[in-house]
């Protein structure tokens, strides 16, 4: 069986020219212009949930009614604005540039721009230099450097350019930055110094060494390149490192890891050695438990742990159920991440319970193994500390069946498009003794209203053909392993998908 998936509305007007080879049982004179009239679509709002909400990857899309995005006003005067006529000279005469190529219309380049002009303040009078591309305007440049969605952050070192891929706020892009052009470790000698660290900073490492140089200040050091998100820091002042909560008479060299929020408070236990603090740090800078937000959305998909263990509760609910899925958390470090989904937020958990499929008000624990994939494992019964740890044992081992989303099959399937749900797929879509054309689209897709009036007309001019079926499946609702669509609900515009089975 061959699996054809067409994914552009070009494509789609091959429907309108076809060769009278398609079917021995039509005739070659046969008119088909009829495909060709004009059908006016449907006129909506095609939204996926909130604007420029996503559970996905972080691309934006070109839309049609770009002028209506304006910019909104930041204090951008540490950013340097490059074009095609000064882009070589900046970047040959720094060392060190990151440059943000974005689109004025893009919502996610809106949300960055505050962030990365106070990271450029913040960062004046470093070796480095924060600019911006408006890709829209320089198209050449950004052909030039493979800008495929926005933003698209490159970071250049003597004019090698490396993708920046982290978290698009202030705090980590300077982090980020700092690690690169820096030593990779900071000395801290006073209290002083010490209280502006802990005030400032998110989270935070810091070494109680025996000497600011040598063996221990060395596997710190190689140790900090491995985590560009946290800053570390060494020291040999007793007073600092209790300011720090470390024991002034403990055995150095010792190492805490601090966050400002729950679970504050991580000591190292290990051997002192760059390959176990990075495991550690790695293990324990995220919190327990992340509440699914628009800021925090891209520490959950950009993390590179994939696996994701997500729980959807009501706000009443959450209450009870968060702590003991925090609970359970403990024991899934570095292996998973727990967030929760606040199912009656409408501006972002509403949009994402409906993603996964997950409907009315009683709480869910689900598995997702990332958008490389996709596939979702949900937890069956209540909701107790004891089998959210054996569900995620068993999501860990990959022991799990997956979860696929469908609607209900229909009563009555005798139109000339037939209706195809993830239950009834394997029945339809897969009957080897049919050749089935199926439309996998949104019902909010403007590409799949306009098609939608031909499409009908193409499966009332075939319905004769017994061994020819024409099908469609709303792909928000349900799901196949055989019908994997190579685009993402998340963006504005979903491009429909044919999916020829032969």
């Amino acid at each position: 069986m061959r699996i054809l998936v067409l994914l552009s509305l070009a494509t789609l007007l091959l429907f309108s020219s076809f060769s009278p080879t398609f079917c021995d049982h039509l005739a070659d004179d046969e008119d088909l212009s009829f495909l060709d009239e004009p059908s006016a679509a449907p006129e909506h709002d095609h939204h996926y949930g909130a604007d420029d909400s996503n559970f996905g990857d972080f691309e934006d899309f070109e839309e049609d009614d770009a002028e209506a995005y304006k910019q909104p006003e930041v204090d951008e005067k540490d950013v340097v604005v490059l074009k095609e006529k000064n882009f070589t000279d900046a970047v040959k005469n720094n060392r060190f540039v990151m440059v943000e190529f974005y689109a004025p219309w893009c919502g996610h380049c809106q949300a960055l721009a505050p962030e990365y002009a106070a990271a450029a303040t913040e960062l004046k009078g470093e070796d480095v230099i924060l600019a911006k591309v408006d890709a829209t305007e320089e198209n050449e440049l950004a052909q030039q450097y493979d800008v495929q969605g926005f933003p698209t952050v490159h970071f250049f070192v003597d004019g090698i350019h490396k993708p920046y891929n982290g978290q698009r706020t202030k705090d980590a892009i300077v982090t980020w930055i700092r690690k690169k052009i820096g030593p990779g470790i900071y000395n801290l000698t006073t209290v002083e110094e010490a209280q502006r660290i802990l005030t400032n900073e998110t989270k935070v490492v810091l070494g109680f060494l025996n000497s600011l140089v040598g063996p221990e200040s060395e596997e710190l050091a190689a140790a900090s390149g491995l985590e560009d998100d946290v800053n570390f820091y060494q020291t040999v002042n007793p007073d600092v490192a209790k300011l720090f909560h470390i024991d002034q008479d403990v055995k150095r060299p010792a190492l805490i890891l601090i966050k400002k929020e729950e679970e504050k408070l991580n000591h190292f236990d290990g051997k002192f050695e760059k390959s176990a603090i990075a495991d550690f740090v790695f293990s324990n800078k995220l919190p327990l438990v992340t509440i699914f937000t628009r800021e925090s959305a891209p520490s959950v998909f950009e993390n590179p742990i994939k696996k994701q263990l997500l729980l959807f509760a009501t706000s009443n609910d959450s209450e009870t159920l968060v702590p003991a899925f925090k609970e359970a958390a403990k024991s899934f470090k570095g292996k998973l991440i727990f967030v929760y989904v606040e199912m009656d937020n409408e501006d972002v958990g509403k949009p994402v319970s409906e993603y996964f499929g997950i409907s009315g008000n009683a709480p869910k624990v689900l598995g997702y193994t990332g958008n490389d994939d996709g596939k979702k494992f949900v937890l069956d019964g209540e909701v107790t500390t004891d089998k959210i740890k054996a569900f995620g044992e068993d999501f860990v081992e990959d022991k799990l069946k997956p979860f696929y989303k469908s609607d209900q099959v229909p009563e009555s399937n005798d139109g000339d498009v037939k209706i195809v749900v993830g239950n009834n797929f394997d029945e339809i879509v897969l009957d080897e003794s049919k050749d089935v054309l199926l439309e996998i689209y949104a019902p909010w897709c403007g590409h799949c209203q306009s098609l939608e009036p031909i499409y009908n007309k193409l499966a009332k001019h075939l319905r004769n053909i017994d061994s020819l079926v024409i099908a469609k499946m709303d792909g928000t609702t349900n799901e196949h392993p055989r019908a994997k669509v190579n685009t993402n609900f998340n963006c504005k515009y979903m491009v429909h998908a044919i999916v020829n089975y032969q």
